[in-house]
């Protein structure tokens, strides 16, 4: 006889898999690597659906699979012995009208995943999740495993060190004037 989910095991199943993007998309943040970031997210999900009975609250799903997304970091982690610091593979589309507001875009694009990309993992991570993705830090704190106090002085140091490193990427590089 073969086993068949309840209702809401089978709309659980369906959010797990609705919500592969936003998987990708802070794996992606978090390693830089596409198809890193692609097999993270499909580990994550693969994991998440084979132990849904294990999710306690249904409300918290989806803090449940970041949880899951960052074990499965972890695990990868441990078994390089090192981070990946790989440059970046892909742009983001841009809808933006003619090439050069197309250009202005891409480089802003790359200047903050640059910087991003420059932050110590710990601060990467938690801005990815409350910036990028917008967990509150007591769901941070429960996805990464750490208190609260420590989600907060990281999210601190994150965005100063942004600001920084996006203030002198800015006065650094000077700006051309169209010429007519």
């Amino acid at each position: 006889m073969k086993w068949l989910p309840s209702r809401e095991q089978r709309e659980l199943m369906e959010q797990i898999k609705a919500g592969r993007g936003r998987l990708y998309r802070v794996a992606f943040a978090w390693c830089h690597d596409a198809a890193l970031a692609d097999d993270l997210a499909q580990e994550a999900l693969t994991r998440g659906l084979s132990r849904l009975e294990q999710l306690r609250e249904s409300a918290k799903l989806m803090s449940w699979l970041f949880a899951i997304l960052n074990r499965c970091w972890i695990d990868h982690l441990r078994a390089r012995r090192r981070d990946v610091d790989d440059e970046l593979l892909s742009e983001l589309p841009s809808d933006l009208p003619g090439p050069d507001s197309h250009a202005e875009r891409q480089e802003t694009v790359s200047r903050v995943r640059r910087a991003i990309e420059a932050l110590p993992l710990g601060q990467r991570q938690v801005v990815t999740l409350v910036d990028l993705e917008g967990f509150s830090y007591a769901e941070v704190a429960e996805v990464l495993e750490i208190p609260i106090g420590t989600v907060m002085s990281r999210l601190c140091r994150a965005r100063g060190s942004l600001r920084g490193l996006l203030m002198e990427g800015a006065t650094a590089q000077p700006r051309l004037r169209s010429v007519k």
